[in-house]
């Protein structure tokens, strides 16, 4: 492929359909999949829900620990070195799932799983796009991390009908089966680690000035009278290291506020079954709970058109407050509008949220250190993705087992992190500042 033939299709939208299909397998039979594992397990005499719910929890927090080494390998490696160790182990994980016998066991099996989730999911997928993608970065993510939410809609029912056709053991061992053909093939076929292995430049045969092609990038981050500055231009375009990162109220104010953002997120998530069982039937709550992930796909679709036209901070903004305003919704129980409205909305801000991590990190420190810079923040936020569901369980059992109270905290989980990330600031008075203090 010739980078001076302007007809040719530009190879990183490539690279972003087959992580589209990537993270498909991956959330599917992962994230998704967790219900079904926790009932799968419970089924037997060794486990109760309390106890394989624990499980999950591990899990998250072994991928948030696991993605601190994956930062640092694929800065170093060729990212599908890092899909395939992924896919492995978690096909080892599922295929050993089935035959736990005790608790020691199933924490050791969700170690595995998380730490191969790390290694094939999120981090090298956005890392990827990030070194292939500046102008339409936005939109590459965008369509990339579908995949997320397509896992819930195709994998997860594919699935049950696994366990329920040939038992947990054996759809066990086909579902690992499925994480290998989802991932190596497809990392190995079309993947490649940065343009330039293909002779290419970042965005193809896009070539503009240097302030056109960060404009996009700085939006967020102007100075006060609208103008970027040059120190955030040279950011942007060459990144910044994890030291200089880390001595940035900005980067601490993402971080931490998407503690709370996916504490309400993940948490609102995972206790939506019981809410919409408070108002509706058994039949009508099967309808009810598709409504989040169909709204998590065309919210994301929309928000990566959306913040390539107006300012990323701004737009990420309007999201968190869709989300608060969405759990508000929610805990209000007013009736079955109101239930699926506040999924709605809720499902439009979870796919949003999910891209914008990623991208506000890029965007803000470049592509120097992104691995290294996203690894940290997704293991903060890891923390709020692992107490989340267990946070509400507590406040529900607490409040005559309904769901008002426990949502309500989750609106407020989420007013907190949007607060965070208000306060976190500009980039470019931090920029300054940071050099006064060199």
């Amino acid at each position: 492929m010739s980078d001076s033939n302007t007809s040719t299709l530009y190879y990183g939208w490539k690279i972003v359909t087959a992580l589209l299909v990537i993270l498909t397998f991956a959330s599917g039979l992962s994230f998704y999949n967790h219900s079904i594992y926790i009932n799968a397990l419970a089924s037997q005499s060794n486990f109760s829900i309390s106890t394989a719910s624990l499980a999950v929890s591990v899990f998250f927090l072994s991928a948030g620990v696991a993605g601190l080494l994956v930062g640092k390998m694929i800065q170093k490696v060729d990212a599908r070195l890092s899909f395939t160790l992924g896919a492995i182990l978690c096909c080892t994980a599922l295929n050993s799932l089935a035959h736990v016998q005790s608790l020691w066991q199933l924490i050791l099996v969700y170690m595995i799983f998380g730490s191969g989730f790390a290694c094939s999911a999120l981090l090298p997928a956005t890392t990827i796009i990030t070194r292939w993608f500046r102008k339409r970065r936005a939109m590459a993510l965008s369509i990339a991390s579908t995949g997320l939410s397509l896992g819930g809609v195709v994998i997860t029912p594919l699935s049950v009908l696994l366990v329920e056709t040939f038992g947990f053991e054996t759809a066990a061992a086909i579902m690992g089966g499925m994480y290998l053909i989802g991932v190596i093939p497809v990392a190995w076929l079309w993947l490649r680690p940065h343009p330039e292995s293909l002779g290419l430049q970042i965005d193809g045969n896009e070539q503009t000035s240097a302030g056109a092609q960060t404009e996009q990038a700085v939006e967020s981050n102007e100075a006060p009278d609208g103008q970027p500055q040059v120190a955030v231009n040279a950011v942007t375009e060459q990144g910044i290291s994890l030291k200089q990162a880390r001595g940035m109220w900005l980067f601490w104010g993402i971080c931490i506020g998407y503690v709370f953002l996916m504490m309400a997120q993940v948490g609102g998530i995972a206790h939506q079954y019981g809410l919409a069982r408070e108002l509706l039937t058994e039949a009508q709550t099967a309808l009810a709970v598709a409504i989040l992930p169909v709204a998590s796909i065309v919210g994301r679709l929309i928000g990566g058109w959306l913040v390539e036209q107006m300012s990323i901070r701004r737009f990420a903004v309007i999201v968190m407050i869709m989300q608060a305003v969405s759990l508000l919704l929610l805990s209000g129980g007013f009736n079955i509008v109101s239930l699926c409205v506040g999924l709605f909305l809720f499902g439009s801000s979870v796919g949003n949220l999910l891209m914008l991590q990623p991208l506000l990190l890029a965007e803000a420190f470049g592509v120097q250190d992104y691995p290294r810079i996203f690894s940290i923040s997704n293991l903060m936020s890891s923390w709020g993705t692992a107490s989340g569901p267990a946070i509400m369980g507590l406040v529900y059992t607490s409040s005559g087992n309904l769901y008002a109270m426990p949502y309500l905290v989750a609106a407020c989980a989420g007013l907190v992190g949007l607060f965070l990330f208000i306060s976190a600031g500009r980039l470019h008075a931090q920029l300054e500042a940071l050099n006064e203090s060199s």
